[in-house]
């Protein structure tokens, strides 16, 4: 069994809104709605194996006010708790916070030391192990393409800035208004073909071991399990990724606080987690996944729905 969540979003401030205004965020508490959830997952028997940090583990909004570092911390001590090891996602909100650069140097780097087979290329932060016989983890770095996080003067940053101006005409980057293909936006990001062809590989070592696969990646990759805008900007290619091999049964996401599920074509199950930063007090949006060897089983908490996943 292992533990997930996404959208934490901490910042020490008063609770404020959604860029349309209207959705409300508790920026504090999401601390003590983490905290609740470590006291949780610590008190479950048998214990866990891990927990899935989904991505924006803090809000941009520390960025402003100086308290990056301060935030990050209060997060860090509070998953620092569990017995268990914490593997975490990059969403944009760590990139509005740290530079790639930076973020490697810190606790959301769980990319082990000693790489299990070749990482991609560059500084993509995917990676995979296997935390039982048969069962295998994928960790994607859904912003290896994206200008956020790095220099403009690094060559993926070139490339991706002019992807994303061919997609998206609007002087506000972050704006899907009129856009054919509405995921192009900045505060998105997509995945090197470098990286997908080291997933293959993966996927490929995965099916001749029959293993089960788990995938996560902060950016949801099926229309079906997002809204149109959430998506990473090349889903498709990492769908079809996936779908070109047996072993993958489900792929968690974050980044759309209001979740999202579908069982998709090839019978493998894309679960969008409702983020904690929206969720309100009295309440939480974490969960746990059972593995059986023909089924899991999400209990959630709060916001987030029990669910049972054949496959």
């Amino acid at each position: 069994s292992f533990g997930v969540i996404a959208d934490i979003q901490y910042a020490d401030a008063e609770d404020g809104y959604d860029f349309g205004g209207f959705r409300r965020r508790y920026y504090r508490q999401s601390l003590n709605l983490l905290r609740d959830a470590v006291e949780a997952w610590a008190a479950e028997r048998p214990p866990l194996a891990f927990v899935l940090q989904l991505g924006d583990s803090i809000d941009g909004l520390n960025a402003r006010s100086g308290e990056a570092e301060g935030a990050l911390e209060q997060v860090l001590a509070a998953l620092g708790r569990l017995p268990v090891p914490v593997h975490h996602a990059w969403g944009n909100h760590e990139f509005y916070n740290f530079s790639r650069a930076r973020l490697v140097r810190t606790g959301l780097n769980s990319h082990p030391a000693r790489a299990m087979a070749d990482p991609p290329a560059g500084d993509c932060q995917a990676y995979h192990f296997s935390p039982a016989a048969q069962f295998r983890i994928v960790v994607l770095d859904a912003y290896d393409l994206s200008i956020l996080g790095r220099e403009p003067d690094n060559p993926r940053y070139q490339e991706s800035l002019q992807l994303l101006r061919e997609k998206n005409p609007n002087d506000n980057l972050n704006s899907p208004t009129g856009l054919k293909e509405p995921q192009f936006v900045e505060f998105n990001g997509g995945f090197s073909q470098a990286q997908l062809d080291w997933f293959n590989e993966v996927l490929k070592f995965s099916d001749e071991n029959q293993e089960k696969v788990v995938v996560m990646g902060h950016l949801p990759i099926h229309p079906d399990a997002s809204d149109r805008v959430c998506l990473a900007w090349n889903y498709e290619d990492a769908l079809s990724v996936i779908h070109s091999h047996q072993c993958v049964v489900c792929y968690l996401a974050g980044h759309l606080h209001d979740g999202g599920y579908c069982l998709d074509s090839h019978g493998v199950h894309h679960l969008t987690l409702e983020g904690v930063i929206e969720t309100p007090p009295e309440s939480n949006a974490f969960g746990t996944i059972y593995v059986y060897e023909d089924k899991m089983i999400l209990k959630g908490r709060g916001r987030i729905s029990d669910r049972v996943m054949h496959f």
